[in-house]
């Protein structure tokens, strides 16, 4: 099934304990579209860049599958870039440099090949471009994802509900569903926040796995204890397109098709932190991802000894 992919195609630096990057290629939808390219087939992408974006990082997205035909260069700007430290804990960072540039006036163009996506990803973007690409579509796709950030709850958060009503499907953090839903518990912050539109509800904890939510079903995945974090820049992106790509390369929305979802995201996320950037989504095998699904699965998989 087609995924269509809506985000950012940017430049990052990054300095973490483990070293720091000049720029790289970084972006929400870098890392969605090509974490989402080991499950489904056909990957569309979405963005904007400006005319110093290499063509050399263009065309390893299109090496791996994703079809850049909505990728729109513009020569004489440039592209967005964004720069933070992280702190020894690496679950806390500092914003260095934010530089919008192409990103600031950005006009979603839908090329007319990819009005028949089935799958919808929205990476993190001002909600009213977010908006813009659901009005822009010919027909409503079988499932609408999205993620956003407490950066738009701070500055936008009528247009942010806006369009979390017009979604299937929201993924955010723990901090990011306090604040839109103003409960501690995130229990009770789920059902709140469902209630604004969106039937299922993921709540990304770091370190400490994910929570799914749908009606009165909840469903934990665990986060694996890895020996080294180099860089977490991304993993929440790659999260999300392990989630949504595994349910488009399978075409099933089942909740329990939802939980094998999860375990995916994570897993591509826990590649993601390995290395800076990207560089760990590029070239990976089946059988590399099979593993670490399974290194998931046996985290949390026990038997009941009857005593």
């Amino acid at each position: 099934m087609s995924l269509l992919v809506i985000g950012s195609v940017a430049f990052d630096a990054i300095e973490t304990p483990f070293g720091k990057t000049d720029k790289i290629i970084g972006g929400a939808a870098t890392y969605i579209s090509l974490a989402s390219s080991y499950f489904t087939d056909k990957v569309n992408l979405v963005a904007v860049v400006g005319g110093d974006f290499p063509k050399s990082e263009i065309q390893l997205l299109e090496n791996h599958g994703i079809n850049t035909e909505g990728l729109q260069i513009k020569e004489n700007e440039k592209s967005f870039f964004w720069s933070g430290k992280y702190h020894n804990d690496m679950n806390s960072r500092d914003t260095l440099v934010t530089e919008l540039n192409v990103l600031e006036n950005f006009d979603p163009i839908i090329p007319e090949s990819y009005q028949d996506c089935d799958y919808l990803m929205l990476g993190n973007l001002a909600p009213q471009v977010q908006k813009t690409v659901i009005e822009r579509l010919e027909k409503r796709p079988k499932l609408i994802a999205m993620d956003t950030m407490n950066f738009w709850m701070d500055i936008a958060m009528e247009p942010l509900k806006e369009t979390i009503a017009l979604v299937d499907v929201l993924i955010i953090n723990d901090e990011e569903a306090r604040q839109l839903s103003g409960e501690y518990s995130l229990a009770v912050a789920a059902k709140k926040i469902m209630a604004l539109g969106p039937k299922t509800l993921i709540i990304k904890k770091g370190e400490h796995g994910a929570l799914l939510f749908q009606e009165e079903k909840v469903f934990f995945a665990p986060a694996l204890p890895l020996e080294v974090v180099f860089d977490p820049t991304g993993a929440g992106d790659t999260f999300a397109a392990g989630f949504i790509s595994y349910l488009a390369g399978q075409d099933d929305v089942s909740f329990e098709n939802m939980k094998r979802a999860v375990i995916h995201g994570s897993a591509m996320a826990s590649f993601c932190v390995e290395k800076f950037g990207t560089a760990k989504l590029i070239g990976l095998n089946q059988e590399q991802i099979d593993e670490r699904v399974q290194q998931f699965i046996d985290l949390s998989r026990f038997d009941l000894v009857n005593t």
